[in-house]
């Protein structure tokens, strides 16, 4: 990952020359991309020099201008903190308030009629508040994408970028709620008592297998809809690119051969859906090896995975597995896939190596020997990006405001988001549209809605459904 970073330096030119500081910044790693003059003087000159470079290269770059003969480095400033000072969301009233009449209607006393229209008719709440727009963004920050468990504090930062996302492409008002406490009940009970402020909830960045316990019981308790977006965004959008993959191999998604490497939130979910959509032959592989249906397991998911899948028994390790296998789903960690592996796969391989953010084997070593290769990095071609399923999906639900999230809705969202790339668009480098693809939101949302209609879990029919 690359960032960018101003450093003011002072210089003096007697000392040093800036074609050398460029050679030695080049030399380390460094783009410079971008000089600005502050002021010079007969002593020398003060400049700010933007540079690019991968992130693990900012404390070499640092050290090697202040150590530099006749530099001194005044101070610098990363764009990507700078970004986040103050936080990357805000609340913003609807309406100005800019005199006694606005504050009266607003407020006290005319906001009391609003207060007993709902109390009467409790269903207005709808209408008359935030609620039919607002989705919590639930985390203990316990499994922080590529961080782990970091605490509710430091996954602030995530949680607020995740709710930027629901406003910029759905329109939809997030807040975070993080939360310090990992105890199920403990987080289940507190959604619960917070929940009549919200349309729905999307449970982030929680361990497994917590979060399994976590979503089923606030699907128990809750009449709106929970989403655990780690576990069923991944899998919408993996469905989704699987579907314009085997299209490009001329495969159908029953007779593939699908091993899944991570059995974890990501990977149940991702197995409970190819199951859904069809998927006939699917091997679940987790550190202990392929996951056998007759074989007794501590963990209550894994014996229920197991069940389902390796309708032909075969045990053994990935690499022992994955021969013939025409689809591999990586959600686990780096370096588990090798080269060889691949080789030994059927012909026309598809390798979705998503574990980030370093996948199961580096896009490089892995191009040459695949069909078809995506990842869950935004650097290299057909990311498989949980921002193509949530907004839409969450802008659906809102919309005819489902009352839970079915299997059928999942289905629907992977479907829309596969149409948009088109027969003549499709090829290995493109088999996924791309975030900023404004059909993408309009298409998950349009699915999402017609499905909750046709299996009876949505309470309003929107104006252009009717």
């Amino acid at each position: 990952m690359s960032t960018t970073v101003v450093f003011r330096i002072e210089m003096d030119t007697k000392r040093v020359t800036f074609g050398e500081v460029a050679t030695a910044v080049n030399e380390a790693g460094g783009d410079i991309i971008a000089v600005d003059m502050i002021r010079t003087s007969k002593q020398g000159t003060v400049r700010d020099v933007t540079i690019q470079f991968n992130v693990d290269a900012h404390e070499r770059i640092h050290l090697l201008l202040q150590g530099m003969n006749g530099i001194h480095v005044l101070h610098s400033s990363d764009r990507t903190f700078l970004d986040h000072l103050g936080g990357k969301i805000q609340v913003l009233p609807k309406m100005p308030i800019k005199n006694r009449d606005d504050l009266s209607r607003i407020y006290t006393p005319g906001v009391a009629r609003v207060c007993m229209a709902i109390h009467d008719d409790p269903s207005k709440v709808y209408t008359l508040t935030a609620k039919r727009n607002l989705v919590a963004v639930i985390t203990d920050g316990s499994a922080v994408l590529g961080l782990g468990d970091i605490g509710p504090k430091a996954a602030i930062p995530v949680m607020e970028g995740k709710s930027a996302l629901f406003k910029q492409f759905a329109d939809v008002d997030a807040f975070p709620i993080c939360l310090q406490t990992k105890d199920v009940e403990e987080i289940v009970n507190t959604v619960q008592l917070i929940s009549p402020m919200f349309g729905g909830i999307n449970l982030e960045d929680i361990s497994a297998p917590r979060c399994f316990e976590i979503e089923r019981k606030l699907e128990e308790k809750l009449d709106i809809p929970v989403f655990h977006d780690d576990q069923h965004g991944t899998a919408v959008v993996m469905l989704a690119g699987l579907y314009n993959s085997l299209k490009l191999v001329h495969k159908s998604l029953p007779s593939a051969k699908i091993v899944v490497c991570g059995v974890g939130a990501a990977g149940s979910a991702c197995i409970d859906l190819l199951l859904a959509a069809g998927s006939r032959q699917v091997i679940a592989v987790d550190r202990y090896g392929a996951l056998l249906p007759d074989t007794s397991y501590d963990d209550p998911n894994w014996r229920r995975i197991a069940a389902m899948t390796n309708p032909e028994k075969r045990g053994g390790a990935l690499t022992d597995v994955i021969a013939g296998a025409d689809v591999f789903i990586g959600v686990s960690g780096p370096g588990v896939l090798t080269v060889n592996d691949i080789e030994r796969m059927a012909p026309d391989p598809i390798v979705f190596a998503m574990a980030n953010p370093e996948p199961e084997i580096e896009p490089e070593i892995a191009e040459p020997a695949v069909k078809v290769l995506a990842t869950g990095r935004s650097d290299y071609p057909n990311q498989i990006n949980n921002v193509l399923c949530f907004p839409g999906m969450f802008r659906g639900v809102l919309d005819c405001r489902a009352s839970r999230i079915t299997m059928e809705m999942k289905l629907a969202a992977a479907q829309a988001i596969a149409s948009i790339v088109t027969d003549e668009e499709r090829n290995e480098q493109y088999i996924i549209p791309s975030i900023f693809n404004e059909k993408v939101v309009q298409q998950v949302r349009a699915s999402v809605i017609a499905s909750a209609i046709q299996t009876g879990v949505a309470k309003r029919i929107p104006p252009d459904f009717a």
